[in-house]
């Protein structure tokens, strides 16, 4: 398996991806696979990588600006976090998420947040503050991993292609 940047060329296949990565989830709402396409057409992708085995893209995350109630810059969103679904559950998607935050860093952010499984995303070294909001999502899931400054707090705002 090898890691790179996504391209625009692999478009259709994170589309085609993530729909069928995300088609099983009870939570999901059907919007997910646009989302990447959305961040890149309005300049808000700020980081893609697939996974690769050959040519073929098995899986794709996605990081992106992201605003606070409290005004903390250099913040970003994870996801959405796509595997190919008979590749699930053997740490590919564990394998992009820590290359992303690696090279996040290395860009100087301050830190990642993201709503989802904390049984899931544990493991890659996010945990509930308690500090943030995401309209009606139960603080349990909204996760996040600071890298330095101070800790953000209220109201998180996503791009709007998050919100279907």
């Amino acid at each position: 398996m090898k890691i790179r940047e996504a391209l625009p060329a692999d478009e259709a296949a994170i589309a085609a991806l993530t729909a069928a990565a995300f088609a099983p989830m009870k939570f999901s709402d059907g919007t997910e696979a646009g989302i990447p396409a959305a961040l890149r057409a309005a300049g808000d992708l700020t980081l893609s990588l697939v996974a690769c085995e050959g040519e073929e893209v098995i899986a794709n995350v996605i990081f992106s600006p992201v605003r606070f109630a409290s005004d903390t810059p250099d913040w970003y969103a994870l996801g959405p976090v796509s595997v190919t679904p008979t590749l699930q559950r053997r740490g590919i998607g564990r394998g992009l998420i820590g290359e992303g935050l690696r090279q996040l860093r290395a860009m100087g952010a301050a830190g990642c947040v993201l709503t989802g499984n904390p049984a899931v995303y544990g493991s890659s070294g996010f945990v509930e503050t308690g500090l943030m909001r995401d309209g009606e999502t139960p603080s349990r899931n909204i996760l996040s991993q600071r890298f330095k400054g101070p800790e953000p707090f209220g109201e998180i705002t996503f791009h709007p292609a998050f919100y279907g």
